[in-house]
């Protein structure tokens, strides 16, 4: 059982059409589908179950987010800073249509903005500043914050103060859940793409 630790909570949102589609999702404002409805439900009752209790949900603005993060049945605070990485040009695109040269790019440039979106460098700063706002609240209480893939990454490496480049390493499911312990002042990661 979590409830020992008051604990930031990390939730990635349900599935959508997209996500089944294997398309880039990005900044396309999707409804869950019928398996991510499920998945919401599951991941909340499980967070709830572990945590004890919940104080506080925040999510991206995004319906996806917003929609996983209903399954609580509280009030959600919506946090602009927690939404998907903006793939401008590459939204709605099949991941495997994406040339392996911006793949490429992606990797080995942080600051790279595809046509029409956003750098990871650009996410990454805006994730930490929301992660550092919280500390203070996540030090004394459960704050689950329902997100996205790139966001959670961003999240996670600035629990175990590494860049952002751990995102090319790491995977998360949907509805994956990463718990991050507050110490002091201090983010610890507890557990990574855990799901219900």
């Amino acid at each position: 059982m979590w409830h020992t630790l008051v604990v930031l909570i990390l939730l990635r949102h349900g599935r959508t059409a997209a996500n089944e589609a294997g398309l880039l999702q990005g900044r396309l404002n999707q409804d869950l589908d019928e398996r991510g409805r499920q998945q919401a439900i599951d991941a909340a009752a499980y967070i709830t179950a572990q945590a004890g209790s919940i104080d506080a949900v925040v999510a991206s603005p995004l319906k996806r987010a917003q929609q996983t993060a209903a399954a609580f049945e509280m009030d959600v605070e919506t946090d602009e800073r927690f939404i998907e990485l903006s793939y401008g040009i590459y939204e709605g695109v099949p991941h495997a249509d994406v040339p392996s040269e911006v793949w490429q790019t992606w990797r080995n440039d942080y600051s790279f903005v595809p046509e029409g979106g956003e750098s990871l460098a650009a996410l990454d700063e805006r994730v930490r500043g929301a992660c550092a706002d919280l500390v203070e609240r996540a030090a004394h209480e459960n704050v689950v914050v329902v997100s996205h893939v790139s966001p959670m990454k961003s999240a996670v490496a600035w629990a175990l103060g590494v860049d952002i480049g751990i995102s090319w390493n790491c995977h998360l499911d949907h509805a994956a859940i990463c718990r991050i312990a507050i110490r002091g002042r201090r983010p610890v990661l507890l557990t990574f793409n855990e799901t219900a």
